[in-house]
């Protein structure tokens, strides 16, 4: 989808009287976004992409806010996250197949190329594990946010610690807030602070201008600096000589796939038919609340494509050795940039006066318990005017 509006990159260097100190670091708020389709479509084997001439080229190329001396504030950044050149380039190697993985999503949904970066500064890339309702995932996605956005979140399967999902679910919203606000700048904004209280600041005070870099829009300190964190990771990728920065690459060996699973297995199996270690496939699919793979929850997995290769044929000789070869597609889907299908949106049932989980589960042919779980339903009394989340089976 194209926007028919992107801020252009600024041309003008902002002057301040005077250099802003690298702000302290803050927990992120709670964001509470409106309901959003559901964000686990049917998953898809795929393939790593046709290696480009260089992805951080590209990556460049879709950028779209201010540059590193657009702010003092911005600066400050990209020199804190590097401060010791050869540990950042590190850390960047190790969290590189997730970040071109994402980048493949946001150039599905035409979303500015900074954005790739939002997981590091919520988290580094870091797959964090939910604790006592508080952000997940490398997103950083509270539990009621994560469920408005579509993504399913309970003790079976948490959504947020799913890469394709999550990284989909995010891109869209993020969409969606540029469609509403028009500058990417305040998306932003909005992901951080809310989009409510965002469309609020902007009735009262109108729609921020291109210049200054950071609108001028009274917002918490936080929000302020999780754009300048954003402005300022994405600055070292725009000019990373000028931080002694040498960006990695990743052989395509290494990309991130979905390798789909087509049957129930414990998370030992998997990794041993894949030739991983436990540990190491276990990062890369959190979601999952137990060792075993829910294939009801997601039916794939996500590995490196050396691995999800030898997953596969290691499948289909166990199939064939058993006389089950027919169990096993024969053939995928084009998968050329390893991506999930775009979702299907789900239907909205608003609930009216005498209507049960039954009558409402058989009139759009699923099940009581999905219902139930889609819903986080505890049990069966429903009031009218009520909405229920009706997602397309799979």
């Amino acid at each position: 989808m194209k926007h028919a509006t992107r801020l252009a990159p600024l041309l003008l260097t902002v002057l301040l009287a005077a250099c802003a100190s690298v702000p302290s670091q803050r927990q992120t708020p709670v964001r509470q976004p409106r309901l959003l389709p559901a964000a686990t479509p049917p998953p898809m084997e795929a393939t790593p992409p046709a290696p480009a001439a260089d992805p951080w080229d590209s990556l460049r190329a879709s950028f779209a806010m201010p540059g590193c001396d657009a702010d003092p504030a911005v600066l400050d950044w990209a020199r804190t996250f590097t401060r010791h050149p050869k540990q950042f380039e590190s850390q960047l190697q190790e969290v590189l197949p997730r970040l071109m993985y994402v980048q493949k999503v946001a150039e599905r949904y035409d979303v500015a190329g900074e954005f790739v970066l939002l997981p590091w500064v919520e988290s580094h890339f870091q797959p964090i594990a939910a604790r006592n309702h508080r952000p997940a995932g490398m997103w950083q996605l509270m539990p009621k946010t994560a469920v408005a956005m579509g993504l399913r979140v309970d003790r079976h399967f948490d959504g947020r610690l799913d890469v394709p999902a999550s990284a989909n679910a995010v891109m869209r919203l993020l969409e969606q807030y540029h469609q509403q606000f028009g500058d990417w700048r305040v998306a932003d904004y909005a992901y951080n602070a809310g989009e409510f209280s965002i469309r609020k600041m902007i009735k009262t005070h109108g729609q921020p201008a291109a210049l200054p870099a950071m609108p001028h829009l009274p917002v918490r300190r936080v929000t302020r600096e999780h754009l300048e964190k954003l402005l300022g990771i994405a600055c070292v990728v725009r000019e990373p000589a000028r931080f002694h920065i040498s960006l990695p690459s990743l052989p395509g060996e290494q990309h991130l796939v979905q390798a789909t699973v087509p049957h129930t297995m414990s998370m030992a199996n998997a990794a041993d038919h894949a030739g991983m270690k436990l540990d190491a496939l276990k990062r890369l699919n959190g979601a999952f609340g137990s060792n075993m793979i829910d294939t009801d929850a997601a039916s794939y997995l996500m590995m490196p494509a050396a691995h999800a290769r030898r997953f596969k044929d290691t499948l289909l000789q166990l199939a064939s050795d058993a006389g089950h070869v027919d169990a096993l597609p024969t053939t995928a889907p084009d998968t050329s940039i390893g991506l999930l299908p775009a979702p299907s949106p789900p239907q909205i049932h608003t609930v009216k006066a005498g209507d049960s989980l039954w009558q409402i589960a058989r009139q759009h042919s699923v099940k009581v318990e999905q219902l139930k779980r889609w819903n986080h339903l505890g049990n069966h009394a429903l009031k009218p005017g009520q909405t229920l989340l009706i997602r397309a089976p799979h």
